[in-house]
């Protein structure tokens, strides 16, 4: 399968018109059109529905537009890598973290591991727990760092952070002015929670917390940041258990507490593929990232007003 053909089928797939696709290829329309009829052939299928103002991808085509972006993004790794190993600049490392380890020493880890090999290119990607785990599977980032009390099948990997869930209520709430606050007290609030798909960890274990402390909390929004979390309370739509780390957002109108008497708990794991083999750039990742370790673990707890 020619890659020139999968970029023709990605530009038509974006477009879903002909005449825009091959304006955007800088050809005309007929070369378009083989291109694609061939890409059909050599596959056994159809995978666009064709009228007279558009064409609409076919359940086959919607499959292949995803699988046809991800190979053409590893070509192109692939290619960049090859250029700086030719470079003697040394490689690259790819991160996926989620938005919450920013807050948790990432990027005193990236700053040190820079220092220490100038010539490797770094990339971080933001993406949440439910993405890194499939990036990590298909080769699409060598680290991530998620939400959980496991390391997932075909991951490797140990924990990074351990810390408390704190309540993040709007700084007009009754108990904002408490130095700590029972969770079965906010039995009655709406609550805006981590989405489900993003983090299944962070959305169980709140769950699991609320009904310990009695009660299955209403749950009205469902975002994918944590900023979008404590902005949202912030806003008064609700209120949230977020983790410590999140105390560092400084974010205006919320009041994060402490759970008097909870122990509810988040934990962030550095993970990699099982069985691969590590180079010394991805070595000298992992070890700056266990020096963290007791770092984070060391952090004291610390009631906080933000």
């Amino acid at each position: 399968m020619e890659l020139r053909l999968l970029r023709y089928f990605l530009v038509l797939a974006e477009e879903r018109h002909f005449r825009r696709a091959a304006q955007r290829l800088s050809i005309s329309q007929p070369p378009l059109s083989l291109a694609i009829r061939q890409l059909e052939e050599s596959l056994g299928t159809k995978l666009f529905q064709r009228n007279s103002r558009n064409v609409e991808l076919t359940v086959a085509g919607r499959a292949l537009q995803s699988e046809a972006t991800f190979l053409l993004r590893r070509v192109e790794e692939v290619r960049d890598f090859v250029r700086t190993v030719d470079d003697e600049k040394g490689g690259l490392l790819r991160v996926g973290f989620g938005g919450s380890t920013l807050y948790r020493g990432l990027p005193a880890i990236i700053r040190s591991f820079r220092m220490l090999h100038p010539g490797i290119e770094l990339r971080l990607q933001e993406l949440s727990t439910a993405e890194q785990i499939v990036a990590l599977k298909r080769d699409e980032i060598d680290f991530g760092f998620i939400n959980g009390l496991e390391t997932p099948d075909g991951l490797d990997g140990f924990r990074f952070c351990r810390e408390p869930l704190l309540a993040c209520l709007p700084s007009g709430h009754p108990y904002a002015t408490k130095r700590s606050v029972q969770l079965e007290k906010l039995a009655a609030e709406e609550f805006i929670l981590f989405g489900r798909s993003a983090s299944p960890a962070y959305f169980n274990s709140i769950l699991e917390a609320c009904q310990s402390a009695g009660f299955s909390p209403t749950v009205i929004h469902e975002v994918r940041h944590w900023v979008s979390v404590i902005s949202a309370v912030a806003h008064g739509l609700g209120v949230a258990l977020v983790p410590r780390a999140m105390t560092s957002a400084h974010i205006a109108g919320v009041v994060l507490l402490p759970l008097k008497g909870g122990n509810v708990f988040s934990e962030t794991r550095c993970v990699w593929k099982a069985d691969s083999d590590r180079h010394d750039a991805q070595k000298s990742f992992a070890m700056l990232v266990q020096e963290r370790v007791a770092i984070n673990e060391n952090a004291p707890g610390r009631e906080t007003r933000a």
